[in-house]
């Protein structure tokens, strides 16, 4: 038994389940974009953080981490209840194609799963929706929760995309926007290791892979996401 997950957000640098590989690369049709609510990780029902989540756009890409989960039902299955806690705000798991970048046009992976969200804040109650980039930096940058501040987050995160060598513009722009709002543009970040954005050339769409509905827990733990 076999299965894999996408991380995209904190499970780039952070999954926090036992897994058995994992692959860098990246899927298509999806961009990254802060515009879903967590209250119970890096934020309150009153002042909700902002965290990752996608969004369907032809010809986009998104990279990130590929886990692997191998062996028995009981590790399978403790796996995914923690994922589905810890991903909690995710009301749909994703099926889709994986890619490396030696090979662009053929994935090495399908199937793969991938927590995403319903882009409909009348259906789904943590979608908050895109908003101008000092609005968001602001929320970013006082936003706090039981597993720390909203900012860490994403400064995380532009730490881990630089890691992988696949610094994104957007992560980038809004991370420079919150030190601006804390005051601390720059601090931090050594002239050698300096992020720089670098786009990449859109990738052609194939067949958009349907979504599937996911099952809400009843209750959610202090976890990051």
């Amino acid at each position: 038994m076999v299965f894999w997950i996408f991380g995209y957000g904190s499970l780039v640098w952070n999954p926090g389940f036992e897994y058995d590989e994992k692959v860098i690369g990246f899927i298509k049709d999806y961009r990254r974009v802060f515009d879903l609510a967590c209250i119970d990780h890096r934020g309150t029902p009153e002042n909700p953080a902002r965290t990752c989540t996608l969004e369907h756009i032809e010809g986009a890409i998104c990279w990130g981490a590929a886990y692997c989960v191998r062996g028995s039902p009981e590790k399978e299955r403790a796996a995914m209840e923690y994922l589905e806690r810890r991903e909690c705000e995710y009301d749909q798991k994703t099926l889709v194609d994986f890619y490396k970048e030696a090979d662009p046009q053929q994935p090495v992976l399908t199937g793969v799963i991938v927590f995403t969200s319903t882009p409909d804040k009348v259906s789904n109650k943590y979608y908050l929706g895109p908003a101008p980039l000092e609005e968001m930096a602001r929320q970013i940058a006082t936003a706090v929760g039981p597993c720390g501040n909203n900012r860490d987050y994403l400064f995380l995160l532009e730490k881990a995309m630089f890691d992988i060598g696949h610094e994104e513009d957007m992560v980038i722009e809004l991370a420079n926007e919150v030190r601006k709002v804390l005051g601390t543009l720059g601090k931090g970040i050594s002239k050698e290791k300096k992020l720089v954005g670098s786009p990449h050339k859109p990738l052609k769409s194939q067949t958009h892979i349907p979504s599937i509905p996911l099952r809400l827990l009843p209750e959610a733990v202090a976890m990051d996401s």
